[in-house]
């Protein structure tokens, strides 16, 4: 059978052209969309006069045989179809006859792939929400378990001030909060129906954009056709989105690693999401955190190189868009494996509560306290303070005790205006809950925290 779309092309393409003009076998993930898309043009046309009702009822019903087919696995891809628009089209016309062959009036394969791939996209950040929300949740359960259990909070990976890991967790909450919203907006501002600008310029046909766009569920149509199938933004989007997410999976992952290590031990994670060594069987390895850290890579890759195909293009569309779509699907299929599996992992972890506080010991942590207090009982400038905190530290050290345990004598000799409060005033528990300012990790500001956080996920809807 000749192939549909030859058109100008009067020679039979080498095989070697389909293999490299062809993108069946990615594109034949937007099957689903595509037939959805197809069955909403076709009866857009049958209301408009363009197609009988007896033609439409023969392709709707050649279409839903062509999906169950492909769902069942007896459907043939040919890669000399080029495309999955085009591989559906063919089957329908084997089914249904020369019916079949009116479905592509009024539209063009650009609008069309357009379409199947906004669905597409719309749907993803959907399911990527989604699981979001159910990371979120996990991380909400383990800050409700650990409003009082402290750790050491760090700044350039060194021991600086004691927190409670309930506000470690909801610091991650706040990043994929932003993840969340980010997704919801680019949700919204990408929900505009594509179909029936067809090659560039529209069509001189009498369609009804707004029935189609209703249809398949988006808020309008697009307003410029010739923006429209060459536009690749929600792409973008969806491949930026999920780039940041990762970046936030990663930079928890490479905590989970650190303190899943022998030298800290505030975490093991659970054996089912473990691995072993292949030749040291005393050994459990931290893969997952590991390869989410690895797979971020792969999704920068996949922004870069959408980007850069984008950058040159002259309007409206160019083959060069073909190459769209692999990345996203590796992306959102990344995003979503990782984002489950990182929910798991969270969900199934021990927290060794008694080594996260026996480190909160090692740095002397209420030092920025010690001169807090010199500050506000002895009235010194806070230079001033800070820097006889800093000969108690070196004192503290040529003692190896942690300014915490330091002996209330000591600290007099050192700094004669203190007075016997000031053991309270450095033992960490204490450090750790006069910091209950709006934000901050006091057990008092986490649970405000956590009470915001329970508010807003009972807000947030998945649509």
């Amino acid at each position: 059978m000749a192939k549909l779309a030859s058109g100008r092309v009067t020679e039979k393409s080498s095989e070697l052209l389909d293999k490299f003009n062809s993108s069946l076998m990615f594109d034949r993930k937007l099957y689903a969309e595509d037939i959805e898309g197809s069955i909403a043009h076709a009866t857009m046309l049958q209301k408009q006069g363009i197609l009988q009702k007896e033609e439409l009822e023969q392709i709707v019903s050649g279409l839903k045989q062509i999906k169950s087919e492909i769902e069942n696995g007896n459907f043939t891809f040919d890669i000399a179809d080029e495309d999955i628009h085009m591989a559906v089209e063919k089957r329908l016309t084997e089914i249904i006859g020369d019916t079949g062959k009116k479905l592509h009036t009024a539209r063009s394969r650009n609008d069309q792939v357009a379409l199947d791939f906004r669905l597409y996209v719309q749907k993803n950040t959907l399911k990527i929400k989604f699981e979001l929300l159910k990371l979120e949740k996990v991380l909400l359960s383990l800050a409700k378990e650990h409003t009082e259990t402290m750790l050491p909070g760090m700044t350039h990976l060194q021991h600086a001030q004691p927190i409670n890991f309930a506000y470690h967790m909801l610091a991650y909450m706040s990043m994929f909060k932003r993840d969340i919203e980010r997704l919801q907006s680019a949700y919204e501002r990408n929900n505009y129906s594509p179909i029936g600008c067809a090659a560039l310029a529209g069509t001189p046909y009498d369609i009804d954009r707004e029935e189609t766009s209703r249809t398949l569920g988006f808020d309008s149509p697009t307003v410029n056709c010739l923006d429209t199938v060459s536009d690749r933004d929600f792409a973008l989007d969806m491949l930026y989105n999920v780039a940041v997410i990762l970046t936030h999976i990663s930079r928890l992952a490479e905590e989970l690693i650190i303190w899943s290590s022998s030298e800290f031990n505030f975490i093991s994670l659970s054996d089912t999401y473990s691995t072993s060594s292949s030749i040291m069987p005393q050994k459990k390895n931290p893969d997952v955190p590991e390869l989410l850290r690895g797979k971020t890579g792969r999704v920068y890759g996949n922004l870069i190189a959408l980007l850069t195909v984008l950058k040159g293009l002259p309007l409206a569309y160019n083959k060069d868009m073909q190459e769209d779509k692999e990345g996203v699907f590796d992306s959102v299929e990344t995003a979503l494996l990782s984002i489950e599996i990182l929910t798991a992992a969270l969900d199934t972890m021990t927290v060794n509560k008694e080594a996260m506080e026996k480190a909160c010991k090692v740095g002397h942590l209420s030092a920025t306290d010690l001169a807090d207090y010199l500050v506000q009982k002895c009235g010194m400038p806070f230079r001033d303070a800070y820097k006889i905190t800093g000969a108690i530290v070196v004192e503290a050290e040529k003692m190896e005790v942690d300014l915490s345990e330091m002996p209330y004598e000591i600290l007099k000799a050192l700094a004669p205006c203190i007075d016997e409060d000031v053991v309270e005033f450095l033992n960490l528990r204490h450090s750790m809950n006069a910091r209950k300012s709006q934000g901050g990790t006091a057990t008092e500001a986490t649970q405000k925290q956590i009470a915001y956080f329970q508010e807003w996920l009972e807000s947030v809807t998945v649509m």
